[in-house]
């Protein structure tokens, strides 16, 4: 099954109005509203493992906060899977950001503040602990020389197509597009968002991140300059949106037939499991009334333990016994 969280997302957020609507809708913290968000700049560095570089992808920010800066590191994670060891992952890519800063500000005498962001689009309900306490064990309590971190998790599938409908913008617009709603619901939100939207660049980037998704299953590096596309009206987006959808419910369609296949495969398997297995107890309770039975146990005392009926046990002494057991 495709999964639509690819690294096209990297391109999405870096548009400064769609990470503004990312900050300031989905991350309550109070700090928020003294950002210049017109200012903000990424950095182009990634602190991205080898081992997870197919993924989950990076973005960093610079942002002004008066006379001084923040930065926000976003970790994109694209597979649907929950790893437990998060936390020990984003203090390791937060420690790794401030040794290359520290390399390249030599004469500071402290790091600017970094809010580390985890962006999780996967089926799956995120479990993972979002502490370092949470997966240390608690004793010998080390006090104030325990590691203390914390990272903030957005985890797109913990809010309702309701509350994203509500909250009406480009980034809640994706979250609703990739929870398969309703086409025609879908067709109205991004023909809302864009036409309200002050920023077309950012309004058509989405669209276009939607068209690409719907064609190619995923957006490739070779198609990132397609989404820079910039439509002049909603008449426009309507018409490119409805050959787009026809694709995307083709797709929808497609990925709901094999994961049924799949569930299907996965359940007969089990099933067949079972069988085997209850058929196994059975055969196995047969051959101990055999053997008892050649032994010249009494009938009553065989069906007491077996759970066998007499009439089974007259059964067995009148049919042959498996190849197995025969002489």
């Amino acid at each position: 099954m495709t999964n639509v969280h690819d690294s096209g997302y990297k391109i999405l957020f870096s548009n400064r109005t769609i990470f503004r609507q990312l900050m300031e809708t989905f991350v309550r913290q109070p700090w928020v509203a003294q950002l210049d968000f017109d200012r903000a700049e990424t950095v182009d560095k990634s602190f991205i493992s080898e081992d997870y570089q197919k993924t989950e992808s990076d973005l960093i920010y610079r942002l002004p906060w008066g006379d001084d800066e923040l930065y926000v590191y976003v970790l994109i994670e694209f597979q649907s899977t929950v790893d437990r060891w998060m936390a020990l992952r984003m203090l390791n890519y937060i420690c790794n950001f401030y040794l290359d800063w520290a390399k390249a500000h030599v004469g500071a005498q402290k790091v600017p503040p970094i809010f580390p962001l985890l962006l999780y689009n996967g089926d799956v309900r995120w479990s993972a602990a979002q502490t370092m306490a949470e997966l240390v064990e608690p004793e010998p309590a080390l006090g104030d020389y325990a590691i203390g971190f914390r990272y903030f998790k957005l985890a797109a599938n913990e809010f309702s197509q309701e509350q994203l409908i509500g909250i009406g913008n480009i980034v809640s617009t994706l979250f609703l597009a990739e929870s398969k709603p309703d086409v025609e619901l879908l067709m109205e939100q991004f023909l809302v968002v864009f036409e309200q939207g002050e920023d077309k660049l950012a309004g058509s980037t989405l669209v276009n991140w939607f068209r690409q998704l719907a064609i190619h299953g995923r957006v490739k590096p070779e198609d990132y300059a397609s989404l820079a596309e910039v439509y002049r009206s909603v008449e426009e987006v309507k018409g490119m949106l409805q050959t787009t959808f026809k694709k995307q419910q083709e797709r929808w369609y497609q990925d709901g037939f094999e994961e049924g296949i799949e569930k299907g495969i996965e359940k007969g398997i089990e099933e067949g499991i079972e069988q085997g297995r209850e058929e196994g107890i059975e055969e196995g309770v047969r051959r101990t009334a055999r053997a008892m039975l050649a032994r010249g146990i009494d009938p009553v005392l065989i069906a007491e333990v077996t759970g066998l009926t007499v009439d089974e046990l007259n059964a067995l002494l009148t049919s042959p016994p498996p190849e197995d057991m025969t002489p």
